[in-house]
């Protein structure tokens, strides 16, 4: 197996370990990510508590996507949603370390979007 394809399965397994990670502590209903989710939209404990599990359950699906099939897209959206799950922390006011410690969460599959190469078009945001 050539550098680049096992690089591309280092990443792939890291992206959607750290997704699968993160999903399990979402359905587990982490009460920490239940209260930062009712500070920054305001709702109550019942509707964050829905909002976690849908989370939880769309981190799994990436993660399964990202090993079986990389899009393009899902694995943009990967990086976008774990450089925003790395910020929030700040925002709802634990240390600015808390997002820097979790640079991978966003690097990994960025990397992993530029090794299997930026789209030229729409099409190929849904194509590996």
């Amino acid at each position: 197996m050539e550098n680049s394809k096992k690089i591309e399965w280092i990443l792939r397994i890291a992206v959607a370990g750290e997704f699968v990670g993160h999903g399990a502590f979402a359905l587990q209903g982490q009460p920490e990510w239940n209260g930062w989710i009712r500070l920054l939209t305001g709702a109550g404990q019942g509707t964050a508590a829905t909002f976690l599990t849908l989370i939880g359950l769309a981190d799994m699906l990436v993660a399964l996507i990202i090993l079986v099939r990389p899009l393009r897209a899902i694995v943009l959206w990967a990086a976008i949603w774990g450089f925003w799950t790395a910020l929030v922390r700040p925002i709802v006011g634990k240390e600015w370390w808390d997002f820097f410690e979790r640079w991978a969460n966003w690097g990994a599959p960025l990397a992993l979007l530029l090794l299997l190469g930026w789209p030229k078009n729409w099409k190929q945001w849904f194509s590996k």
